[in-house]
């Protein structure tokens, strides 16, 4: 059971290593992806982040669609709440006049960062809250759409452009949205793993086909990571590990180098809570990897698979995303093929 195969990438800042780095290291990811078929590249909006590169998201998507020719680039996704709706349709209607057929507009209700954090993006929050997402979402739509009578404001570039936009969720909140507007949706079960089958359950039994599509569309993501042998790929994913456990510890870095036995020195707590944050996480080699997401496609009859990899070395990253390719049998000419999805 072949899905189409996407990547979001974080544009992990490893130790030792500057955000410069990091974004260049995410253009050849891209161009990795591009050359492997894989069908899109999406990057996330985190802020106050010292291991993320890719806070101005629409500023980083362009540097990765001015290196590469076909692979759709997206947000997966811009965080509305910190934004004016005005404003990500100037920034990604830039992005489809200069990328045509290639843009991606996924949204979130978090902030993607602390509370201090949310409130220096967008100091006029006052009595906002995340409920003004319904309404904000509706108001970019119409900024793509065509010019009405009357209508004073207009996003120059963007009014008329074709920018498919998804909701992201972690929740039950989004996949009701995603149906009401009917709107593709992404699930964020790669951190996120508790709502997963009950948010796809009620995106499909509650969508409402629109003129952006006919019949639900849902990806779900995962952490994946493919090597030689079983043994090598946890080995690498010992990262992510760290990673995990030093969120859930309030504790913010750049991403760490793998190292043997990593859970030797842990809790039982802390292995739970880990393991949980970590559920779809599918590690080892090629014939494992391909059975274990085999089977979360069977399970959540998934549309499209978006993968990520918190892996230090990024020649054992760029490996592990060609041996998943090869593993999962996406084709080249894929790549070339412009979706409206």
């Amino acid at each position: 059971m072949s899905v189409p195969l996407s990547i979001l990438d974080l544009s992990f800042v490893r130790e030792g290593e500057t955000p410069r780095e990091a974004l260049h290291d995410s253009l050849e990811l891209a161009r990795k992806a591009e050359n492997l078929g894989y069908k899109r590249f999406w990057m996330a909006e985190h802020h106050n982040m010292v291991g993320i590169a890719s806070a101005a998201t629409s500023v980083a998507l362009g540097f990765i669609a001015g290196g590469t020719e076909c692979i759709r680039i997206g947000a997966g996704g811009i965080m509305l709440p910190n934004h004016s709706p005005l404003v990500i349709a100037e920034q990604f209607g830039t992005l489809a006049s200069l990328y045509p057929g290639r843009v991606d507009l996924g949204l979130g209700r978090a902030p993607g960062t602390d509370g201090r954090t949310a409130l220096a993006l967008r100091r006029n929050l006052g009595n906002e809250t995340a409920d003004s997402f319904p309404e904000d979402v509706q108001e970019l739509q119409a900024y793509f759409g065509d010019p009405v009578p009357g209508q004073s404001v207009h996003a120059v570039p963007g009014e008329g452009l074709d920018v498919p936009i998804w909701l992201l969720g972690s929740s039950l909140y989004s996949a009701q949205l995603s149906a009401i507007l009917g709107l593709p949706f992404a699930f964020a079960s790669h951190f996120a793993p508790e709502y997963l089958l009950q948010a796809l359950e009620v995106y499909r039994a509650e969508f409402r086909p629109s003129q952006n599509l006919e019949k639900p569309y849902a990806m779900v993501a995962a952490n994946v990571v493919v090597d030689d042998t079983d043994e090598e790929a946890k080995f690498l994913f010992s990262s992510a590990k760290i990673g995990v456990l030093n969120l859930l510890q309030g504790k913010r870095g750049k991403m760490q180098p793998p190292i043997q036995d990593v859970d030797a020195a842990w809790s039982d707590e802390q292995h739970a809570a880990v393991d949980r944050f970590l559920k779809y996480s599918f590690v080892g080699s090629q014939a494992t990897v391909r059975s274990q997401l085999e089977k979360f496609v069977e399970q959540t009859q998934a549309d499209e698979l978006i993968v990520t990899a918190r892996i230090y070395d990024l020649s054992a990253r760029l490996r592990s995303f060609a041996l998943l390719a090869e593993c999962w049998s996406i084709r080249k000419e894929g790549a070339t093929l412009v979706s409206n999805q």
